[in-house]
């Protein structure tokens, strides 16, 4: 079974695993989505980017070090120009990891909902829309 929290607000908030609620957590800023994996034995996990978590982690390191240079430059009184190569470098990095993760959405729980019927595609094909929608908007 897997677990999608979305936030209210329309910003990007990552599939996460089934989780208990936290103390903080604001029940009314979230909308979960329930799906049930049982009738998929064979997929991978319980998320397309299950396979490639080694390699997104170590990407989003890669991504962390550039944010945490971006500091460093800040305090190091760094030419303008050259911090805002930065901020590309950074942002086009997190873009692409972005990316990587809707394609894994597509061929993972969009093929899923093809096998489920219509309905169960018609919704994920939502998702994705709006996902892109988002990406696209910064």
């Amino acid at each position: 079974m897997t677990t999608t929290d979305a936030d209210t607000s329309g910003s990007a908030a990552a599939a996460a695993a089934p989780h208990p609620q936290q103390p903080g957590d604001d029940p009314l800023n979230t909308v979960q989505t329930v799906t049930d994996d049982a009738a998929n034995p064979a997929a991978p996990g319980p998320h397309g980017y299950a396979q490639q978590k080694d390699a997104h982690i170590k990407r989003l390191r890669r991504i962390e070090g550039q944010i945490r240079g971006l500091q460093r430059m800040l305090e190091e009184d760094v030419y303008c120009i050259d911090i805002l190569t930065q901020v590309s470098a950074s942002t086009k990095g997190l873009q692409s990891f972005g990316l990587q993760l809707l394609e894994e959405h597509l061929r993972h729980c969009v093929a899923d909902a093809a096998v489920k019927g219509p309905e169960a595609i018609d919704a994920k094909v939502q998702e994705a829309t709006k996902a892109i929608e988002r990406m696209l908007r910064t």
